[in-house]
C-alpha cells in the first residue's frame, strides 16, 4: 500500500512539473532568421506568430517569390528552435523515468 501512495506522490509531483514546463514554454519567445537576417520571425513556444520583420531591400515586385521563401524559412527556423527548447526541457524533467527514446509527451 505504501508503494501506491509513493507512486501517487510522484505522479502529482510530475504533474506539477509538467504544468510549470507548459507555462514556461507558452511564455517562451524564439526568433527565426533567414536570408542572413533579412527576414526575422518571432514566435512563442506554442507556435503563435508574434512578429515579422522584413528588410526593406526585399520590397521589389520581381522578388516576391524570394520574400515568400524567406518568410517560410524564417518561420521554420523559429519553430525548430522552439521544438529544441521543448525537447531539452522535457528531457530534463523526465530524467530517470523509463520513457522510450523518441516518445513525445502530449503538449
Amino acid at each position: 500500500m505504501r508503494d501506491i501512495m509513493g507512486m501517487m506522490g510522484k505522479v502529482k509531483e510530475m504533474q506539477a512539473k509538467m504544468e510549470k514546463m507548459q507555462a514556461e514554454i507558452a511564455a517562451l519567445e524564439v526568433e527565426g532568421k533567414s536570408g542572413g537576417g533579412l527576414v526575422t520571425v518571432t514566435m512563442t513556444g506554442k507556435g503563435e506568430l508574434k512578429g515579422l520583420k522584413i528588410d526593406p531591400s526585399l520590397f521589389k515586385e520581381e522578388e516576391v517569390e524570394i520574400l515568400e521563401d524567406l518568410i517560410v524559412a524564417a518561420h521554420k527556423d523559429a519553430k525548430d528552435k522552439a521544438e529544441a527548447v521543448m525537447a531539452e526541457k522535457t528531457k530534463e524533467m523526465t530524467a530517470g523515468l523509463p520513457i522510450p527514446p523518441g516518445m513525445k509527451l502530449p503538449f
